[in-house]
């Protein structure tokens, strides 16, 4: 399957009650193949072309404030225009997952692959105090399992999950494995799992009013108080990565997507010269690894952040670093994927001998 196919299927399968989204390149075959799938027919499940980012991420809002499953995907731009309403969503403590297929920016930019929205996926992206889980596949197969994990992060935490990808992941084919479907919930199912869920006042009941406006500062400072106390949460039990060829590593490539993919194979180019170089991928962007990758620079003499943008996550890979050895970045923009051979020569001169 396609990477964008992929994300479509697994939502199919993981109980989703409904996506609302508007076409945009290069991830438009997520709208495109559950309007072909018609899950609607089968499961129920609403599948609903918006007027605008603007129009869907608001239509996600609603949803979200019934307890349901739902979620939306776009791309660079599309996102940017989602960003208003990401903030309400998080201030008001809904979940929903995101998926931004990343392109070539800034502005209209490029429908090439890109990974310059990192700022804006992991620092929050629209305004106010508040932090998106952020997910970054490297594989077709990821893109199909973050979906179920997103759902769960999304839950659990009731904030909103982003999958992180890029335009070549979106787009690439390979075998995925699929998983059994799970049903939809029903309203009673809903009401029993989340109490919150805004479903209709039941006889008796008090009302569920869901908000993220409060005109009284005290009552807007406990909200985020809540909610920095939720990221701290998530901060210590949800960081997720993956060491290939650390153990006796001496410099580290740290990379993330379709990046981590060119430096893999770039090390198996390096390490049949001798070249002793390993890879730290980050799954989770935020939250970030920094424990783990400061522990990894008492073992190594350095590391080459490797991104398709000027140099984002290098930024947290040197907070977590803390000076302790040489970090420096390699990358490349404009949709442009760098070559195996690129990022050796670029820890050969930034790190083993260069400037």
């Amino acid at each position: 399957m396609k990477g964008n196919e992929a994300i479509a299927e697994a939502a199919i399968r993981a109980g989703c009650d409904g996506y609302f989204g508007y076409p945009i390149t290069p991830q438009s075959e997520v709208l495109e193949y559950l309007m072909a799938a018609k899950p609607y027919e089968t499961t129920g499940m609403v599948v609903l072309q918006a007027e605008s980012e603007v129009a869907s991420i608001n239509m996600i809002y609603g949803a979200a404030g019934c307890g349901k499953r739902v979620f939306t995907s776009s791309s660079s731009p599309g996102i940017s225009l989602m960003q208003e309403g990401l903030s309400y969503i998080a201030g008001a403590e809904l979940p929903c997952l995101l998926v931004n297929i990343v392109r070539g920016g800034p502005g209209l930019g490029t429908i090439q692959p890109s990974q310059a929205d990192y700022f804006q996926a992991t620092k929050g992206g629209g305004h106010g105090d508040y932090r998106l889980i952020t997910l970054a596949p490297a594989s077709v197969q990821e893109m199909y399992d973050f979906v179920e994990l997103g759902f769960e992060l999304a839950f659990k935490y009731r904030n909103p999950v982003m999958i992180l990808s890029d335009g070549a992941i979106g787009q690439m084919m390979e075998k995925v494995y699929l998983s059994e479907p799970k049903p939809r919930l029903s309203n009673d199912e809903i009401r029993k799992r989340y109490p919150w869920a805004t479903l209709g006042k039941l006889p008796g009941k008090e009302r569920n009013i869901i908000t993220s406006l409060y005109l009284e500062s005290t009552r807007q400072e406990k909200l985020n108080l809540t909610l920095q106390a939720k990221y701290r949460q998530v901060e210590k039990e949800e960081v997720r990565y993956e060491e290939l060829y650390c153990d006796d590593a001496e410099y580290l490539f740290v990379a993330f997507g379709t990046s981590s993919r060119i430096c893999l194979k770039a090390i198996d180019i390096a390490r049949a010269k001798g070249m002793k170089i390993g890879l730290f991928r980050p799954i989770s962007l935020y939250p970030f690894p920094y424990q783990r990758l400061e522990e990894l620079a008492g073992s190594v003499k350095g590391m080459l952040s490797v991104e398709m943008n000027a140099g984002q996550m290098v930024e947290d890979v040197r907070l977590a670093v803390n000076g302790k050895i040489k970090v420096a970045h390699y990358g490349r923009f404009g949709g442009i994927i760098p070559s195996p051979e690129e990022v050796i020569h670029a820890i050969e001169e930034k790190l083993k001998g260069g400037n």
